[in-house]
């Protein structure tokens, strides 16, 4: 069996690399896995990079529509670009494809009627289902027809956020499209869609390479990034970690305050990824370190392991990888009982689920983990057995090998 997967990158972003360790999962079980790719980052022969000069003007074409929105306030992918996909595909001829995040001028919508195989969309974020926007945040506009979008600043019914909604409605009517998510609190969110919510959907939770994600030696870890012995660390990160308001760092403040205040100031400090030192450091009441960006998974697994608790305070994840591989490293995890989190973390027995969106409880889950050596420890085990038991790549690849077979078999008992 031959898979194609549709990414914007193999591994530039989380999107990417959760893409890629399902492209390296069905590798390892005997899958011919290829992927194609707007921008190429490693060195993987088996993934491709189209390279078209359309694929290379579409994410400053599609940013045009957005113009007549200065009132926008979050990313909105139009995706009106003509691409240069269907005849790659053709080319490459795959039994199946399996799409991912495949944004920001790479895949036109009309582009899927045209791939004329049985498609699965993992999907990323909820982009698929939505009129433009990549989480919903409070609007449940997309479970009816999208238009007003409180994101583009719009208080028209027919805006860009509706048209975008009808050319999906239209584009992908009589497609042979599954949807996979991640989480269960996603599949329900398909399930409401006016888009999706009539398709077949599957949870698969993303995985990663429990070999790589491994606990390190935390001494040596520490000693490697520059971070105290005598101090117990508290881990945020993300991309845009301090920037992007989904993650959550401005709940994430007034609990460490809070923490602070309540004696931990001379116990605690806290270390910070996906950010560089802020030119105004925020005051805490203990020393924040900011470590900066990591791009290779070895040194992101030191991270983890220097860490005694992970904070995943995001409002909305489709997943949380963050969480999962925290939780290979053998580092517990705080995070709202919310959204994808709630999937990965088991309350009080490798982390702790905080009541929505809760700065006071944030607190508390923070102080329960740290406060009893003993349970931190037993935590800390729980935490990578859950990885080993429910993230491995190998679960994830035989799972999308079994649903590839059974969407494939209608099409051999024809041929036959």
């Amino acid at each position: 069996m031959k898979a194609l997967i549709l990414s914007t990158s193999d591994i530039e972003g989380g999107a990417a690399r959760a893409t890629y360790r399902l492209h390296q999962g069905l590798q390892s079980i005997g899958m011919t896995s290829q992927m194609l790719v707007r921008a190429k980052v490693g060195r993987d022969r088996c993934v491709r990079a189209e390279k078209s000069v359309l694929t290379k003007l579409g994410p400053q074409m599609n940013g045009l529509p957005l113009r007549r929105y200065p009132k926008r306030n979050r990313m909105i992918s139009a995706q009106w670009f003509p691409d240069a996909i269907a005849k790659q595909v053709n080319q490459i001829s795959p039994d199946i494809v399996n799409l991912h995040w495949v944004c920001n001028g790479f895949v036109k919508i009309e582009t899927l009627a045209q791939l004329k195989r049985p498609l699965v969309w993992t999907l990323q974020d909820m982009w698929p289902m939505t009129g433009g926007c990549h989480y919903s945040e409070d609007c449940d506009r997309y479970q009816k027809s999208c238009g007003s979008c409180p994101q583009l600043g719009s208080d028209r019914q027919h805006d860009l956020s509706r048209k975008i909604w009808q050319r999906k409605r239209k584009a992908w009517q009589g497609i042979d499209l599954t949807i996979v998510t991640p989480s269960q609190w996603m599949a329900d969110c398909v399930k409401a869609s006016s888009l999706l919510g009539d398709r077949r959907v599957e949870v698969i939770p993303f995985c990663l390479d429990t070999q790589t994600y491994r606990p390190f030696d935390q001494s040596f870890a520490r000693d490697a990034l520059g971070l105290p012995q005598d101090k117990q660390i508290i881990l945020f990160g993300a991309l845009a970690a301090t920037i992007d308001q989904r993650k959550g760092f401005h709940l994430l403040v007034p609990a460490l305050k809070a923490l602070g205040e309540k004696g931990w100031q001379d116990r605690v400090e806290l270390a910070v990824f996906g950010s560089s030192q802020p030119d105004q450091p925020i005051d805490l009441g203990f020393k924040a370190n900011y470590l900066g960006s990591f791009q290779d998974d070895l040194s992101l697994a030191l991270v983890y392991s220097a860490a005694d608790v992970m904070i995943v305070p995001s409002l909305q994840e489709s997943f949380g990888q963050t969480t999962s591989e925290a939780l290979a490293c053998g580092t517990p995890v705080v995070a709202f009982d919310a959204t994808g989190p709630k999937d990965i973390v088991d309350h009080q027995l490798n982390g702790y689920l905080v009541k929505p969106y809760e700065v006071q409880d944030l607190t508390q889950g923070i102080s329960w983990i740290l406060e009893d050596a003993e349970r931190l420890c037993q935590l800390k085990l729980r935490a990578r057995e859950k990885a080993e038991q429910a993230f491995a790549l190998e679960i994830q690849a035989n799972q999308y090998l079994q649903l590839f077979e059974a969407l494939l078999q209608p099409y051999s008992q024809t041929i036959a």
